[in-house]
């Protein structure tokens, strides 16, 4: 790792070579055989690709990866679970649905309410707009987060607080019923 850091791209190939079946071990081990483990083990290469700089030198390099990878299948395996409860809401709130669909004043109401809230997104401060991205629309963890933005943990958090309470402000009046 120290060399693949130092931009040894021979040995940086055989890193990434040679970790893949420990990395499949535990993804096999959190998300059992098949595609979502083999899905896991190219997500992982990506992160410790992406996050490759935090390895520091000297200290053990199998931990470091194996924190990493078991964290990473433990996101996804959040991430499958929410997606479920999402799914089973999603279920539930059909049934619940009115058999005739919407006039057209609720129609266009719904329209530009989501237009409202898109240009109240778009007017967040870059940071902000990605946190909200991530973390709610796109429904990353905090460390899936993290990675992609390069940001801690901590700052995601602060700026998806502050980006809420934006559009609260924002949104307010305009039929937001926490405004």
């Amino acid at each position: 790792m120290a060399r693949a850091q130092d931009g040894d791209r021979v040995a940086y190939h055989a890193l990434l070579t040679g970790i893949a079946p420990y990395v499949r071990a535990i993804a096999q081990r959190h998300l059992g055989r098949g595609e979502d483990a083999e899905d896991a083990v190219q997500e992982i290469l990506l992160v410790v690709h992406d996050i490759r700089h935090t390895y520091e030198r000297g200290r053990p390099f199998k931990p470091w990866l194996g924190t990493i990878a078991a964290r990473r299948c433990v996101d996804l395996l959040r991430r499958r679970a929410r997606r479920a409860a999402h799914e089973a809401d999603a279920d539930d709130a059909l049934d619940r649905l009115p058999a005739a669909s919407p006039g057209p004043d609720e129609a266009t109401a719904q329209r530009d309410d989501g237009r409202a809230v898109r240009a109240a997104v778009d007017g967040l401060a870059p940071k902000q707009r990605q946190a909200v991205r991530l973390l709610h629309l796109e429904e990353l963890s905090l460390g899936e987060a993290s990675a992609r933005s390069r940001q801690s943990t901590g700052a995601l958090k602060v700026a998806c607080h502050r980006a809420l309470k934006t559009l609260r402000h924002a949104l307010a009046g305009k039929g937001d019923p926490h405004g």
